[in-house]
């Protein structure tokens, strides 16, 4: 986590300042060892799917791809998980539509 926050650190510009959108898993706010100067953090209530399109992304593969399923072994499950990815990313227009949010534009400087 360290390591993702120091190249988002880099990647900002200078003098600007960052906000990192993210769920509230524990051991994302443990991994942190040093939170650079020009990032905030910001972390999302609790199950909110609504602010999280992630969530939709998982539901999505869940219910196109991966759900009443049995899997021979660990591998059956890498190779579902990676053809659903896969199909998934082939699909953008899908994405967009998954991931959207009405309310949430950007906006240049």
């Amino acid at each position: 986590m360290t390591a993702h926050l120091d190249a988002i650190s880099r990647a900002v510009a200078p003098g600007a300042h960052a906000v990192l959108v993210m769920d509230g898993a524990g051991y994302h706010e443990k991994a942190i060892v040093n939170l650079p100067p020009n990032i905030s953090l910001l972390t999302l209530p609790p199950y909110s799917p609504e602010l999280n399109p992630v969530e939709n992304v998982w539901q999505f593969l869940r219910q196109n791809h991966l759900a009443n399923r049995v899997f021979k072994d660990y591998d059956a499950i890498l190779d579902a998980c990676c053809d659903a990815w896969r199909a998934f990313l082939s699909r953008p227009d899908d994405i967009e539509s998954i991931t959207q949010r009405a309310w949430a534009k950007c906006v240049s400087a």
